[in-house]
């Protein structure tokens, strides 16, 4: 079994609004921080959204999704990566297109999540906040897009999957000759949407069981009472996680983490005291087969 890759996702707002640890209120500065924190709690992985506005109505085409920043990103990126190593996953798979395609042509992370299914979320986690609603469609076009961009500029893709469509296409890219192994897989449990998979165990085994040959899953829960026993699942069975306060924001239900770092730690003294060991950057590009 390989040791254990934890993916932290520190900047968001639109999940946990009232969340009093939440950095990205406080600035860049504070966000850079917290991920640096995060790193040296032992996470290998920062997924980042950078600065970006959400549409306030549907537009023409059909698409609801969010706008980038881009030299904010990289700011983002640079402050983080000039005081830990770290491996950088650029985040915000609802991000435009072309958009998204300049913030790798121009900034070159090291991973990028690309959402292999139909974008329908609903971020609706907290009473009495207005939901932030997404939508689009990406196409296996598009996908096939991201999968050249991404081979020519030595770019790993991260599969999100909120159900197991998203692994269909990842095998259709595949069998295409367009995504080669091992190819990173998150699955996405208990996102609220017309996307969802319930936020269990069992439906988390269901899709590890059923991951073909030739994939590395991860693990992302939405759900703060079923968030931890999952990964912990996860971890047992070979998988990785993805913790942070997009996700869930809470170190036991309830009761808000201090930081970002605080839940990495527990995800790591988790993984440790079941007798699997934590990666490193290094060996986590090791497995993934990254630069």
């Amino acid at each position: 079994m390989d040791k254990l890759i934890v993916t932290v996702t520190c900047d968001s707002t639109m999940s946990y609004p009232s969340n009093p640890g939440n950095p990205t209120p406080k600035g860049p500065d504070a966000v850079i921080g917290d991920y640096v924190r995060a790193v040296n709690a032992g996470a290998a992985i920062c997924h980042l959204h950078g600065p970006s506005s959400v549409d306030a109505v549907i537009q023409p085409d059909g698409t609801k999704l969010s706008n980038l920043d881009i030299p904010g990103w990289r700011q983002l990126r640079d402050g983080i990566r000039n005081r830990v190593d770290t491996v950088i996953q650029y985040g915000i798979a609802n991000g435009r297109f072309a958009q998204r395609k300049c913030l790798m042509e121009e900034q070159r992370p090291d991973m990028i999540s690309t959402c292999f299914n139909a974008h329908d979320e609903c971020f609706d986690y907290e009473s009495g906040h207005d939901p932030v609603e997404l939508y689009a469609i990406h196409s296996r076009d598009e996908l096939r897009e991201y999968c050249e961009l991404t081979a020519r500029l030595g770019i790993k893709i991260e599969v999100e999957a909120f159900h197991y469509g998203g692994v269909w296409n990842a095998m259709r890219m595949r069998d295409k000759g367009l995504l080669q192994s091992p190819i990173w897989v998150t699955f996405f449990l208990g996102w609220r949407g017309g996307c969802w998979t319930p936020p269990t165990t069992q439906a988390m085994v269901y899709m590890a069981q059923h991951c073909p040959e030739g994939f590395t899953w991860n693990t992302s829960v939405m759900d703060p009472a079923e968030h931890w026993k999952v990964l912990a699942t996860a971890i047992t069975l070979g998988g990785h996680v993805r913790v942070g306060m997009e996700d869930n924001p809470f170190v036991t239900p309830g009761q808000y983490a201090r930081s970002n770092a605080e839940l990495v730690e527990k995800v790591v003294r988790i993984s440790r005291d079941l007798g699997r060991e934590v990666a490193s950057p290094d060996e986590a590009r090791n497995i993934l087969q990254i630069g």
